[in-house]
């Protein structure tokens, strides 16, 4: 008891920390001596002392991660999903892909895409938004247009193994194909060809991803081993035990980081994940023009079960992994510690994603199911991720605004928008005039809808620049509440917006995924009173400095 007290950790937790020492009943006090459980337990501590400590002592990044939606479309495993700026992609072993609108996570009238023969693995958005790419046991990868749901290319895996894993590069010139022969395929993407092919020495290639840089991919494989390529096709570095028995995943981080061998050289941080229950980082350094270096930064072992999935959001601050266990962890990818468990799947999770301009996680599982999980911060509740978002319009390339035009129905102004080089900025400036003589569209109805569709656009960013207290937002929508409703969950919601979800969806809350116990709404008529109040201080405050009061 007095190294309990001394250390400061709970039974369980010491527990938990004796397995490896294979002393797990050490807290019966006959089957250990005192004296030699004390001191095993000093030098456990000891050694241990800066991991426990540094968790102890990390501050607290995120106070709420709230499940948002649950997708229950899927009639076999989910195997992965992916988010670009307007769709949730969502891949199974039903051999479909399903395509959902971001803005309210509706499935697209054209989904599910059918393309493949066997289950579906892996599917990716290119970063420019146009293209969609899924692979199955067929032993082809699928190029897709995500607007319209159309098939553009079928790319035969040259040894016509089946293919489990595809990626984009970050400039989305290219995409690599990993197969279960072991077999790795470069493709041009503009040529829609065949470009490169390579192997691995040992095991199926499972997991892959380019560096931020372009200049370098890495494969992980069956065997445990990563191989790091440049886009020659060139093996430059493979390491043998990256993982005991396979690496299930790898991804890395958009964010460059400091500790390059050569002065000023651009360094990346890799996360990899194994049936070994770990999540390995790593850094990749370029040594010259021909070589590189993978050296472990660390290695997080909180998961109890093999590790089958990992991402990292889109700036590098958070990290997120899926295990068997069942779990969702979410991890501070710097010092290592962990900040939030989600355990609402049923069965192993297969499946993470983070979406680019939201802040936004998806998870799949063996269940079937995708969860849509909100992440927020401790200071604002998510705002402050939300407001990267007002900046990521602004910035917005021309293809993702077409993307954004088919989310909001808009698909008949995608060809005179592109024509015309619209981007972010652009799009954000349009007025009736411009959409009129300028881009000459000549529906009035459209040109109304298209004003409309932007202002409502902008109205977003006002309210997430100005930063609108959580409780006003809808959980559903993520809108200002106009008709605030108290469901029989106790929480409030925009009454379209739970009707909606009451009538569509299975009778358990959007907050807490319960059983609802009842279907009745009531008029939350206090909370109106204090968004109508909020909106009209928030009006005053936003007036001319040369408007003042009569």
């Amino acid at each position: 008891m007095l190294v309990f007290s001394l250390i400061g950790f709970s039974c369980c937790d010491i527990k938990k920390r004796l397995k490896p020492l294979d002393i797990i009943n050490a807290m019966e006090p006959n089957n250990f001596p005192a004296t030699v459980l004390c001191a095993r337990l000093v030098l456990y501590f000891e050694r241990e002392k800066e991991t426990w400590f540094s968790y102890e002592q990390e501050p607290k990044l995120l106070t709420m991660v709230t499940l948002v939606q649950t997708l229950t479309d899927h009639t076999d495993d989910v195997n992965c999903c992916a988010f670009s700026s307007a769709y949730l992609a969502s891949c199974s072993l039903d051999k479909t892909i399903r395509l959902y609108l971001l803005k309210d996570f509706s499935e697209l009238p054209f989904s599910p895409l059918k393309g493949h023969s066997y289950g579906v693995h892996s599917c990716c958005f290119s970063s420019c938004g146009r293209y969609l790419a899924s692979s199955s046991t067929d032993g082809m990868t699928v190029l897709w247009n995500p607007q319209f749901g159309e098939k553009l290319a079928t790319l035969k895996q040259p040894s016509e193994s089946p293919v489990r894993v595809c990626k984009f590069s970050h400039d989305s010139n290219y995409l690599i194909s990993g197969a279960a022969d072991g077999t790795v395929a470069l493709w041009d993407v503009r040529l829609k060809k065949l470009r490169r092919t390579g192997a691995v020495e040992d095991g199926s290639v499972i997991a892959c991803d380019f560096s931020p840089g372009g200049n370098h991919f890495v494969t992980g494989s069956t065997s445990g081993e990563l191989t790091v390529w440049d886009c020659q096709m060139k093996c430059l570095l493979n390491l043998k035990t990256a993982h005991d028995l396979g690496v299930t995943c790898c991804e890395f981080s958009t964010q460059p980081i400091n500790g390059g061998i050569n002065s000023g050289s651009q360094c990346f941080l890799l996360a990899s994940c194994g049936q070994d229950n770990k999540i390995n980082l790593w850094i990749l350094s370029p040594e010259d023009a021909t070589g590189c270096e993978l050296r472990m930064r660390c290695s997080l072992n909180r998961h109890t079960a093999p590790v089958l999935s990992c991402c990292f959001s889109p700036d590098g601050q958070i990290l997120v992994s899926g295990s068997v266990d069942k779990s969702i962890m979410i991890w501070n990818p710097t010092s290592g510690a962990p900040l939030y468990i989600l355990t609402q799947h049923k069965r192993y999770v297969t499946a993470c994603a983070f979406a680019r301009n939201l802040p936004l996680i998806a998870t799949g599982s063996m269940d079937k199911t995708v969860n849509i999980w909100r992440i927020g911060s401790e200071n604002n509740s998510g705002n402050e991720l939300l407001g990267k978002f007002r900046c990521s319009v602004q910035h917005w390339s021309e293809d993702e605004v077409c993307s954004w035009l088919s989310a909001e129905e808009l698909q008949e102004l995608v060809v005179v928008f592109k024509s015309n080089n619209i981007d972010g900025q652009e799009l954000l400036n349009l007025t009736k005039e411009n959409l009129e003589n300028d881009l000459k569209v000549e529906s009035l109805g459209l040109r109304n809808k298209a004003l409309r569709k932007i202002e409502e656009l902008k109205a977003k960013l006002e309210s997430i620049c100005i930063g609108v207290p959580d409780e006003f937002l809808c959980p559903i929508s993520r809108d200002i509440m106009t008709d605030p409703v108290i469901a029989s969950d106790g929480y409030s919601y925009e009454r379209e917006a739970i009707e909606s979800w009451i009538n569509t969806k299975k009778r358990t809350s959007p907050m807490t995924n319960k059983p609802l116990e009842s279907s009745l709404i009531t008029p939350n008529r206090t909370l109106k009173m204090a968004i109508d109040r909020w909106i009209e201080a928030q009006q005053v405050l936003q007036m001319p400095a040369n408007q003042g009061c009569n």
